[in-house]
């Protein structure tokens, strides 16, 4: 680092620890570092906290720095004590400091040169609002001095590009597209929001930047839950102060039709609606079925389009074939291949339910992403591809039979068949076709893109084929996964992909060619929303780690550092706290070591993890619900080393809880130990295969709040022992869950 001070001296690293307070509003209790993990038994890292709050508190002793390298140059003033420090998340291609400091306040006005970038000052004084800054009044034409964004002829060739310079007469973004000025005036956004109270002490500083992939996504799950309009808006808001230029919008699924589409009315007044499992699908006050219903108007549509456009964030639809059709045939059973109408699915996972092979079928679809292409100007509209499993077409006569008379040698080919159709239609319509990585397995037209979520293998064959590529791997792009192993987490995956894992993902393959990189168009993350109910949740799972998606997608590779990404987030945490972003601080806390005679079901561990999901219950019907972890296909629960000296009794709370899961081929991996009485039976065993310490028979039902509790005595045992709980029985339609085993006391 170089040092815009003229003392002559190096700035330390970021690891010259020192004790300062944190500056985020919350803290989290003084962690244990010599404990151990209650679950592992591996030693206990220190917390992000932590990790944030050493970084920031050496940073803070600091004099301003450029990010470059060097020596201090001399004849530079030191800046005054109040400028700050720049915290831009993502760091910028280049960011030099120099001599002096520019002050914004409520009085600092605003120029624009063009129309572009009037339209660029809005919303920038917009964005300026939603964070509780004063909006800043335009200056006089002519006037020096102020902000000024500034379109020019000439620099760079990437229309994102932009520079921004602050020196002692003001603040100016010059770019040659709107599309850059209006991320230089995001990152001036993030510069002014470091400070308070509507005034900032900027240090002179010239930034030149440009992204480093031109596909930087985000993905949002709207079928299996439904999110307002105004919902939407904010998320969209939201990427843009992230420079997130795609939003990839997946409307169609197996438990709900989210799109109008005139043609076909029946799509969302029937496909738009499901009947939710268990107490949470009945309504309380009449004991009817409550339907979960949802969809965007034509107009709605438009609307969001036209906003996302506003913020430069181009809409990528997915109308999702020939898979994950459930609520269509539902709609329309002709589309099928069963002769009758299937509920709109309230299960989740892979369903068997395709789209028929009919000539019908085939100019239905193409109705459908007709209207589709109409509503969305952008190039790429998304045909999903995926977990198509084929066992209806294999088991179809006149599947096969059409399948000969089109030339397709197997199912995949005639998967290939109808993609080459859509691709076809679409490029009629001048749009380019973008699958998930499975449109690799049939013939693939040359233009199609590929998005490759099953690993990055698929986005390295689809390369070395000469098809553009999004990389979005399932095991680091995927939201769903949590991102810490708190028990304050929300439903979802407990497979973690952390801060870091999101941050150390590189989009671009060592094992590509060279001469191939180029098609790898950037990365995106992905929110599928089967256990996200609500928005809270979204953003709960999407932030803060879009943040470091965001620095992926945008910043050099050579710049990238998540010591240094630590430093600069708690200003991006304060950026949330004022725009209203519910982030998740789960990250951030310091995880309890689980102490006593009690363990809730987070403080176990899985005995497998097979398919292992953080669960929410069916009930009550409003209000919170439950969360429980549980492998569903192996319910299993493990307190290693349970102490049981002078212990005589065990105590398990259980809730009970749907089996909503349609699995496919994997359904066979479902393991369950067969009942011996009516309703099954709790079972404690010393270690899953050592003895047998207790067995309950089990009730119908639970109690009325949905829980039972349930005591058994069990042996004398002098040394702690692995205790393995569970539950007898199919876990089909409905499954016992573990909330709480507490050893009991000799009485």
């Amino acid at each position: 680092m170089q040092c815009s001070t003229s003392r002559a001296r190096t700035c330390p690293g970021p690891f010259s620890f020192a004790v300062l307070p944190f500056s985020h509003p919350f803290n989290p209790p003084t962690p244990n570092i010599g404990a151990s993990r209650q679950e592992t038994g591996n030693p206990m890292k220190p917390s992000l906290f932590l990790r944030i709050a050493a970084t920031l508190a050496a940073m803070a002793l600091l004099p301003a720095c450029t990010q470059g390298a060097g020596k201090p140059e001399p004849s530079v003033p030191a800046v005054s004590a109040e400028a700050i420090r720049p915290a831009l998340i993502p760091v910028p291609a280049t960011l030099q400091t120099g001599s002096g400091e520019f002050v914004v306040d409520a009085g600092t006005k605003l120029h624009a040169d063009s129309d572009a970038a009037r339209r660029v000052a809005e919303r920038f004084n917009g964005f300026l609002a939603a964070a509780k800054w004063p909006e800043l009044k335009p200056g006089e034409s002519g006037a020096s001095g102020g902000i000024r964004f500034e379109a020019v002829t000439t620099g760079t060739t990437s229309p994102e590009a932009y520079s921004l310079d602050v020196t002692p007469d003001g603040v100016v973004v010059r770019a040659t597209d709107e599309r850059g000025l209006f991320y230089g005036a995001v990152t001036l956004w993030q510069l002014l929001t470091q400070g308070e109270d509507g005034r900032v002490v900027l240090p002179a500083m010239h930034i030149d930047d440009t992204p480093r992939f031109s596909w930087r996504g985000l993905m949002l799950d709207s079928a299996r839950h439904f999110q307002s309009v105004d919902e939407i808006k904010r998320l969209l808001d939201a990427m843009a102060l992230h420079k997130l230029n795609v939003f990839h919008w997946h409307l169609t699924d197996d438990q709900g039709w989210r799109i109008e589409i005139r043609k076909y009315p029946k799509l969302t007044e029937v496909g738009g609606c499901r009947i939710p499992a268990g107490d949470a699908g009945i309504d309380p006050t009449t004991g009817k079925p409550a339907p979960y219903c949802g969809y965007y108007t034509q107009d709605q549509i438009r609307d969001v389009v036209a906003y996302a456009a506003a913020r430069h964030i181009t809409i990528v639809p997915e109308i999702d074939v020939p898979g994950h059709a459930t609520a269509a045939i539902a709609a329309y059973p002709r589309l099928g291949l069963l002769g009758e109408a299937p509920a709109v699915s309230n299960e989740w996972g892979v369903h068997a339910n395709l789209f028929n092979t009919e000539e019908s079928t085939f100019r239905f679809l193409g109705d459908v992403f007709g209207e589709v292409a109409a509503l969305f100007p952008g190039e790429y509209v998304h045909v999903g591809g995926d977990e198509a499993v084929k066992d209806q077409w294999i088991a179809s006569r006149h599947v096969q039979q059409r399948m000969k008379e089109l030339g397709a040698k197997d199912e995949m080919a005639m998967q290939g068949l109808l993609v080459a159709r859509l691709q076809k239609l679409l490029a009629a319509s001048g749009k380019r076709l973008i699958g998930w990585d499975e449109i690799l397995e049939g013939d693939l037209p040359p233009s199609a893109t590929v998005m490759s979520w099953r690993g990055t293998e698929g986005g390295i064959a689809a390369a070395n084929r000469g098809h553009d590529v999004v990389m979005t791997p399932v095991d680091t792009l995927y939201l769903d996964y949590l991102q810490s192993d708190s028990p304050d987490e929300v439903p979802g995956r407990p497979t973690l992909s952390t801060l870091k894992d999101v941050y150390d993902f590189e989009p671009l393959p060592s094992a590509l060619p060279e001469d191939r990189q180029q098609h790898i168009l950037g990365l995106q993350a992905n929110a599928w929303t089967e256990h996200m109910r609500t928005f809270d949740r979204v953003q709960h799972q999407v932030f803060p780690r879009i943040a470091a998606l965001a620095e992926t997608g945008w910043s050099p590779a050579a710049k990238k550092n998540y010591d240094d990404f630590l430093v600069r987030l708690p200003a991006q945490l304060r950026r949330y706290d004022a725009l209203g972003i519910k982030y998740a601080k789960t990250p951030f806390e310091e995880k309890a070591v689980a102490q006593g005679n009690s363990r809730s079901d987070e403080q176990m561990a899985l005995c497998s993890r097979t398919v292992p999901l953080r669960l929410e219950d069916d009930g009550p019907f409003a209000g919170e619900r439950a969360i429980f972890n549980v492998d569903i296909f192996n319910p299993c629960w493990e307190w290693k080393q349970a102490r049981l000296a002078g212990i005589g009794a065990v105590e398990v709370r259980a809730g009970r809880i749907p089996y909503n899961f349609q699995l496919a081929h994997d359904e066979e991996k479902r393991s369950f130990k067969p009942a011996k009485s009516a309703h099954g039976e709790l079972v404690v065993r010393a270690g899953c295969d050592g003895a047998e310490l207790a067995n309950v028979p089990l009730p119908a039902q639970p109690d009325a709040d949905g829980f039972v509790t349930l005591q058994a005595p069990i042996p004398a045992r002098s040394r702690p022992a692995d205790l393995c709980v569970y539950f007898t029985g199919d876990t089909r339609p409905a499954m016992w869950v573990l909330d709480r085993v507490t050893l009991v006391p000799k009485r």
